[in-house]
């Protein structure tokens, strides 16, 4: 690591503004591809720094790149923008001012921390050779999300290796989270139909297609599948999260939807999974008489850490921090992200970094109390500047 790096603080210089800028972006939250009001607060807070973003990609996204005083390698270092459809319960004096949008998933924060290390890495640009590419990405939250779009427009042309964080409320401020392999699932969404040719009374449903019923036998099929027909030391999880029918309490619905997620650790038993839900679906429908049609939204993969790259952001949290600020994290989380996409062609990884200090920052993500320890964004744009700074100078010798 670099002397440079490793005397990187913001706790003085820019704790406040990145605070500031945190506070600002958690008042006025916006959806995914809607996040216009987002860039322009970001790209303003940039280029009074004397930094410059590249013109729009993916919609509301973009880029910043910081050059160093010699030719090199790139590493790029990623931040998500959007937020979640949650009315806010806290009563923090920077809740959200967009009614029932939430930056539940810490985001504002992500942002924070990205513009954090695009500042550090400026402040020190005569001190490495090659370039770290910053990436503010719209749409993390919703499928189709932003990062595929970010890729199709470039954001990855020329990167070597690609790192971000996620804010942990489960985790205390000053603790960080490193894991290779799968960090978190891979992930696929899916909506389920079950339709006959007409409504029924419900005195008399030999007479029709219960629809109601027939969705509630592929649900209890749904839910069997995992550790029956995939191998129980591979965890995959499926979850009905929505369920529609009719409105009136004596008919039998001509149609009935339902819908969830399937996630799993592995792609290759996502896959699995998935071609089985079929072939459940359409078996039930042809035993009962009823139109089964199911459909899978774009599957998301699992963000998989690399091994090299892992070791040493670890190594340099350990030198940076302490041994004591390390976590290892012995299981992977069964939520999905986005930033996988990234990881399929660069190898990088994603860090877990603890914003919790007491009750009121414990909430879990996507809570409507939702909130977080602020001096966790100066100390993860501290580590993650040493941590890309160090990527390139291993990558240039």
């Amino acid at each position: 690591m670099t002397d440079a790096a490793l005397a990187a603080d913001p706790t003085d210089t820019l704790r406040a503004d990145l605070v500031a800028l945190r506070r600002e972006l958690h008042a006025t939250p916006e959806l995914g591809f809607q996040e216009s009001q987002t860039a322009r607060t970001v790209r303003a807070w940039l280029e009074e720094r004397g930094l410059t973003a590249s013109a729009p990609m993916a919609g509301t996204g973009f880029v910043v790149d910081i050059a160093g005083a010699r030719p090199g390698p790139m590493v790029a270092y990623r931040a998500d923008m959007d937020a979640l459809p949650i009315a806010e319960a806290t009563d923090a004096p920077y809740r959200s001012q967009t009614k029932g949008v939430m930056h539940a998933c810490a985001h504002d924060a992500h942002m924070a921390v990205a513009c954090g290390v695009a500042a550090l890495a400026d402040a020190q640009r005569d001190a490495f050779a090659g370039t770290v590419r910053v990436l503010f990405q719209p749409a993390e939250e919703i499928h189709p999300s932003g990062a595929p779009a970010m890729i199709r427009s470039g954001a990855l042309d020329g990167v070597d290796a690609i790192y971000a964080i996620h804010m942990d409320p489960g985790q205390a401020v000053g603790r960080f989270g490193f894991r290779v392999g799968s960090l978190t699932a891979a992930c696929a969404r899916f909506n389920v139909c079950v339709a006959s040719e007409r409504s029924g009374h419900s005195a008399r449903p030999h007479e029709a297609v219960d629809t109601v019923w027939v969705a509630n036998q592929v649900q209890n099929a749904f839910y069997q599948l995992a550790g029956r027909v995939t191998d129980a030391r591979r965890p995959a999880v499926l979850t009905i999260c929505r369920l529609r029918g009719g409105d009136a309490l004596n008919v039998i619905p001509a149609e009935v939807e339902f819908g969830g997620t399937l996630r799993c650790t592995d792609g290759e038993t996502l896959g699995f999974l998935r071609e089985k839900m079929r072939r459940v679906a359409g078996a039930l429908g042809a035993v009962y008489g009823a139109d089964v049609d199911i459909d899978f939204g774009e599957s998301l993969p699992a963000v998989v850490n690399t091994a090299t790259e892992i070791a040493r952001a670890r190594a340099v949290a350990a030198d940076l921090l302490g041994e004591e600020a390390v976590l290892d994290i012995p299981l992977p989380s069964m939520g999905g992200e986005d930033f996988a996409f990234y990881l399929e062609r660069v190898p990088g990884g994603m860090i877990r970094v603890g914003s919790a200090s007491g009750p009121a920052t414990r909430y879990p993500l996507h809570h409507a109390r939702f909130d977080l320890d602020e001096a966790a964004i100066p100390l993860a744009a501290r580590l993650m500047t040493a941590v890309c700074l160090n990527d390139l100078a291993e990558r240039a010798a």
